[in-house]
């Protein structure tokens, strides 16, 4: 059950996602823009609930209910609990600072807890080209600005459940400390996380690196400093607080204290060596300084620890271990104390992998200690708990383990542990695949059994590497990291169980018969093998398949339109097709390559690498180059179109390369570059607009200097971006696909936020709304006001304002004009926009509408211009003339 959480690093690196560089020395603020909602889209998540590791849980000690939640991935979470449920708050990181998305630390102030602040960034080598910030809000995350850092940091790096890295002063909320790794020592901000300076006083920015061999920079960087907490009984409101306690990465000199305000630092005397201190929490009222010690940084290995207990009166030091050290094969990292009882202590043992997790408690102090479970006879446990995953059951992993092992674990990389500072029977821990907790805790020392239970919904952390939409059967089927992947029934509901028969470990690759969409194939990783499987049933049974001599990994799998035949590029050989038994290796294309199948010939497949298109049209027993010319660097993805022999779209390359959108009409012969798209990286198709026969388009691309979600329902000819800066979500280069059943649903692949779909409010779409090809027809005059407010080579922005100047008022409306020089609409906010050629259709939002007698609608947009860019002679309303103003 052991799940890496660093797949996509190679991935995103190739993709060529950061252009320009981080300012070297850290920087003011600057906004991070969050516009309103696009006019027709809303956006939610297909629900898993969970997927993925959460290093870090939060609750402010000033506000009962206020809690944060950290990912090593998937951005910041705020718990609501009105529904028992987490909001994400990091959408808005935009693609070229997708690294933001992974924090490595969080802190919620307790003089003023509408503040919140996080430490963001994914990896400090070059996996991620981008340095680290600091984002603070002032609104408790639903806006935030952002603080640039002349280093990096590693929200998905060894050490990352240690913590927290990042801490606002109890006393003087305006200063914060944080710890850096790589060499780079305690920073501190003295106006609310707006500026950063180092402080030179602390001298010992630590040493210690998971494996110096690594050549990568992944496990050979410096864990740096891993947590600061502030001795709350030191200081008054508005006067800094005197003692602050610093953990380091250095097996030796582990812990450090500051008596002064951070003036000047000591090695705190007497402490014990050999271990790494992953938490150092306080129980100020007993004066208390408890720490959790492994071996290693964590948070997969470490195989011995220990606890101590430090008296900040005296100085003394106690080994309070719960476990003797000799009979440890854990490290201990997760720590809380009971803030309402104060000398009740938890810690966990955050790497023991088997038979399960365990966390220990105390009620005086660490001198003794009970289990969440034991033995009673070996290898039958007695457990203080009963585990309920009715509402997340996948996380059974479909098992069924010999004892010691249960299934649902306990968990496993338990290194948040969190007790409510307002409520002693409310405890959160998190794992590497959900947050477990209870609301029972305190049945844990009267004896009685308590009920943990996921505490996730609307966590979702997935790494999404492939998705399918079949035209019957489920809606979706998802290839995803760490977790496997799903057949998605119903995309509000949790499914019953990943992929099982087996069981990969990450899915990287699905596709299913466009004819005869009961037969899927999907191919993965899983140690040992087998590592491709097929299902006859749409996906809800599998079997595994044989496979060729030396295979290491999943690749790519395609399966022919009628489902006879498939293919497959696995990692470590060459391609190989076959019809579900053995295989037989395919001739005329390279190892390695991208394999595809032609939605309607059954004997024609499809294979890209290094920027030469391969076809088939054998059932992929041998392979012609065909075209050339195409991106040889960076992400690529192709797809053929369903019920279109030969219709081919291919997105990808580098930003220092060749880079775009692509379309072939003869089986790859011969690819014509679309026009206006700058960059793109994935294509998908789905149902096509009422009206219109060709499927419409989906991708992840930047057009007219504009990075987004955008759709195409004329074949290419015209592009509206349907996302907006308040949902972006990182990198979304992974996958996408529309719904062949439904108009304008997208489904959208993330690196850690989960698989995201879209619906539009337009006719035939997911949520229903206004019928794009019969619009509201208004009675009465109307005035237009067209003003171009900025323009620059190519491209330009304009706001129009429609004024109803007759006496009755609009439920609607629908303003069309014709370019005159061929201009094309990019992103328009306030309004739904289309365009056919030169004329443009702009339709009122769900909420601007209703225009009253007199009453003005206004909207805006931005386009893109050749040779000269003149504005529109005339304007239409419900084939109504309006003025012109």
């Amino acid at each position: 059950m052991r799940r890496t959480r660093h797949l996509l690093a190679g991935l995103a690196l190739t993709a060529g996602l950061l252009a320009g560089a981080v300012p070297a020395t850290a920087a003011p603020a600057t906004p991070v823009s969050t516009a309103a909602a696009a006019p027709s889209y809303t956006w939610k998540n297909v629900r898993i609930d969970g997927g993925g590791f959460v290093p870090g849980i939060v609750f402010n000690r000033a506000e009962k209910d206020l809690v944060y939640a950290r990912t090593d991935i998937g951005g910041v979470y705020r718990w609501n609990q009105s529904t028992t449920s987490w909001t994400p708050l990091l959408d808005s990181v935009d693609w070229d600072h997708w690294g933001h998305t992974g924090v490595v630390g969080l802190a919620s102030d307790t003089v003023d807890p509408d503040r919140v602040y996080a430490a963001v960034g994914t990896y400090t080598n070059d996996w991620d080209p981008g340095n680290g910030a600091v984002l603070r809000s002032a609104d408790r995350g639903a806006t935030w600005q952002r603080a640039d850092l002349p280093f990096k940091l590693g929200g998905n790096m060894p050490g990352r459940g240690m913590g927290e890295r990042l801490a606002v002063d109890p006393h003087k909320n305006s200063v914060l400390y944080l710890g850096a790794p790589s060499g780079n020592g305690l920073w501190r901000s003295t106006d609310s996380g707006a500026t950063w300076a180092k402080v030179t006083s602390f001298t010992n920015p630590g040493n210690h690196q998971q494996d110096p061999t690594d050549t990568s920079g992944y496990n050979s960087d410096e864990q740096g400093i891993v947590w600061v907490t502030f001795d709350e009984s030191t200081g008054t409101p508005g006067t800094a607080t005197g003692t602050i306690y610093v953990g380091v990465g250095d097996k030796e000199n582990a812990v450090y204290r500051s008596t002064d305000a951070g003036a000047t630092w000591t090695r705190l005397p007497g402490q014990p060596t050999g271990y790494l201190a992953h938490k150092g929490v306080l129980d100020a009222e007993n004066g208390h300084l408890y720490l959790a010690y492994s071996d290693t940084a964590g948070p997969y290995d470490g195989g011995k620890g220990q606890v101590w207990r430090y008296a900040t009166a005296t100085g003394e030091w106690k080994n309070i271990s719960p476990v003797a050290e000799a009979d440890t094969f854990h490290g201990f990292s997760g720590l809380t104390v009971d803030r309402q009882k104060p000398g009740t202590v938890m810690v966990s043992a955050y790497s023991a992998w088997w038979p399960d997790t365990q966390i220990f408690r105390s009620t005086d102090s660490g001198s003794t200690w009970t289990k969440a479970w034991d033995y009673t006879a070996y290898p039958t446990r007695a457990n203080r708990y009963t585990m309920d995953v009715s509402s997340a059951p996948w996380l059974t992993w479909g098992a069924s383990p010999t004892a010691p092992e249960q299934t649902p674990k306990l968990g496993w990389m338990t290194e948040a542990l969190e007790i409510d500072p307002f409520d002693s029977n409310r405890m959160m821990y998190g794992t590497g695949a959900t947050i477990y907790g209870t609301t029972e805790l305190a049945k844990w020392d009267t004896g009685t059994n308590f009920t943990i239970r996921p505490m996730v919904k609307g966590l979702e952390e997935t790494a999404v590497l492939d998705l399918a939409s079949p035209p019957s059967g489920a809606p979706l089927i998802s290839a995803l990291g760490d977790i496997g992947g799903f057949r998605h029934t119903d995309l509000t509901k949790v499914p019953s169980m990943m992929f099982t028969g087996p069981n990969f470990t990450s899915t990287t690759s699905v596709d299913f018969a466009e004819t005869k969409p009961d037969t899927v194939v999907r191919a993965g990783h899983l140690d040992g093998g087998p590592r491709v499987a097929f299902s006859t049933d749409n996906g809800a049974n599998w079997s595994a398949g044989q496979e060729p001599a030396g295979v290491t990994g999943g690749g790519t799998v395609a399966v022919s339109a009628d489902g006879s035949r498939f293919v497959w590029s696995p990692d470590g050989t060459g391609v190989h097709t076959g019809t579900g038994g053995a295989w037989t290796a395919s001739t005329g294309i390279p190892a390695g390559a991208t394999v595809e199948s032609d939605r309607v010939d059954p004997k024609t497949f499809y294979g890209f690498k290094d920027g030469t298109f391969y076809a088939s049209t054998d059932g992929g027993a041998t392979f012609t180059a065909r075209a050339g010319g195409l991106p040889a660097k960076g992400n690529a993805r192709f797809k053929a179109v369903p019920g279109k022999k030969g219709d081919i779209w291919f997105a990808g390359g580098a930003a220092d390369s060749t880079y775009g959108l692509w379309r072939s009409t003869d089986g790859g012969a011969g690819f014509t570059r679309v026009s206006g798209v700058e960059q793109a990286d994935t294509v998908g198709f789905g149902k096509a607009a009422p009206g219109a026969s060709y499927p419409t388009l989906y991708t992840s691309a930047k057009i007219g200097g504009v990075r987004g979600i955008f759709r195409s329902t004329d074949a290419g000819a015209s592009w509206v971006r349907i996302n907006d800066d308040a949902h972006q979500w990182g990198w979304t280069g992974g996958a996408i696909t529309g719904d062949p059943r439904v108009y304008g649903r997208v489904y959208v692949s993330t690196n850690g936020r989960g698989i995201i779909y879209g619906d539009t409010a337009e006719t035939g779409g997911g949520d229903g709304g206004t019928d794009p090809t019969d619009p509201p027809a208004p009675t009465g005059a109307c005035k237009v006001a067209y003003k171009v407010t900025n323009q620059w080579q190519g491209g330009f922005q304009a706001d129009v304002t429609l004024t109803n100047t007759s006496t009755t008022a609009w439920t609607g409306w629908a303003l069309g004009w014709e370019y005159p020089a061929g201009q094309r609409i990019g992103q328009m906010w306030n309004a739904a926009p289309t365009q056919s050629g030169t004329t443009v259709t702009a339709r009122n939002a769900g909420w601007n509408g209703t225009v009253a007698a007199g009453a003005s609608a206004s909207f805006g947009f931005t386009g893109a211009w050749t040779g000269t860019n003149p504005v529109p002679a005339a304007f239409t309303l419900g084939g109504a003339t309006c003025s012109v103003a």
